[in-house]
């Protein structure tokens, strides 16, 4: 595959550089740390990140009413903690500061690291881990990946909102922990992420999909051939409806996310399956929302996510108007 690029160790740079010159109005960049910011006068800082190959995650969502801060790793890798701390320093107003990350073990490291540094600087951090994959991770005890996916983006949002209207850091994880086990995504591939320079993470025939895929090119739990965009959603659908048990009158939010190579027309045909389906279980589809949010590098591939509402304001939270470009 084609990638338009120049010198592959610098396009991050460029990435955000540029992203920044676009959105010079409104949002700053340490372009050393790979950190975009804003500054806020008050309210809990928000700061999330990862590997770069996921944009727009996730400095599309930082602005008011989301995240304080993103930091971007190099490919598929997540930020040093030092990075981290800077984003700390430069946007800690005194309120605390709440770290946002996907559940992969190296993404929790570098911010279990880089919260041990601030703490010891006298800032006051908590960490959210979001582990919304359920994809099947053993056939025999139907355990769950629990990696951190799409789903990190509603929790951008909701997170975002109650820091926007003033909850503290206490209270910002207390709303944390009520939502996430409820948060639950599921993805297939009809193609594989293919970073630059190196050859693709699985090989699909031409006419297979893969199930249970993961963003950074991590194997599914199934293949089979490809028959239509209904075939996906029922097997997507059906999946998260047995985890959270629908029932007929509950309420739910649905993201339908484009992994990076999949046309916005085809993630609406599939948005269109999946409603047909929540009419048929006669839940309540209180917020929906359809687009490449987190993506995996050119992975041609959708994903859905389902989160019980819980909370009335958990709506609100996602209805609320927000200052990010991607959201």
């Amino acid at each position: 595959m084609k990638h338009i690029i120049n010198d592959k160790k610098i396009a991050i740079e460029a990435m955000l550089h540029s992203y920044q010159f676009e959105h010079q109005g409104r949002l700053s960049i340490d372009l050393k740390d790979h950190i975009i910011y804003y500054k806020k006068d008050s309210g809990v800082s928000l700061i999330s990140g990862g590997g770069s190959g996921h944009e727009p995650a996730h400095f599309g969502y930082v602005g008011k009413g989301m995240l304080t801060a993103s930091v971007n790793g190099a490919l598929f890798t997540p930020p040093y903690p030092d990075r981290i701390m800077r984003a700390v320093e430069l946007t800690d107003n005194g309120d605390g500061v709440l770290f946002i990350v996907k559940n992969f073990a190296s993404d929790v490291e570098m911010f279990t690291e880089a919260k041990k540094r601030a703490e010891a600087s006298g800032h006051k951090v908590e960490m959210v881990i979001v582990c919304d994959d359920v994809s099947v991770e053993n056939k025999d005890t139907y355990s769950k990946r629990k990696r951190g996916v799409a789903g990190t983006v509603l929790a951008h949002k909701i997170l975002g909102y109650f820091s926007q209207i003033g909850k503290s850091l206490t209270e910002l994880k207390v709303i944390a922990d009520e939502f996430i086990p409820h948060l639950y995504t599921l993805g297939v591939a009809l193609s594989s992420a293919e970073l630059p320079n190196t050859d693709r993470f699985f090989s699909l025939g031409e006419n297979e999909v893969y199930y249970g895929i993961g963003i950074h090119g991590e194997k599914g739990y199934r293949k089979e051939s490809f028959e239509s965009s209904e075939q996906l959603a029922i097997e997507l659908y059906n999946k998260l409806k047995k985890l959270h048990q629908f029932k007929q009158g509950e309420h739910y939010a649905f993201l339908i996310n484009g992994l990076g190579a999949t046309p916005l027309l085809e993630q609406y045909v599939f948005t269109h399956d999946i409603q047909r389906l929540a009419v048929l279980d006669k839940i309540n589809i209180d917020f929906i929302k359809t687009g490449t949010q987190l993506s995996s590098y050119n992975m041609q591939g959708i994903s859905l996510t389902c989160l019980k509402l819980t909370d009335p304001l958990f709506e609100i939270a996602l209805q609320a108007d927000v200052d990010a470009s991607h959201w």
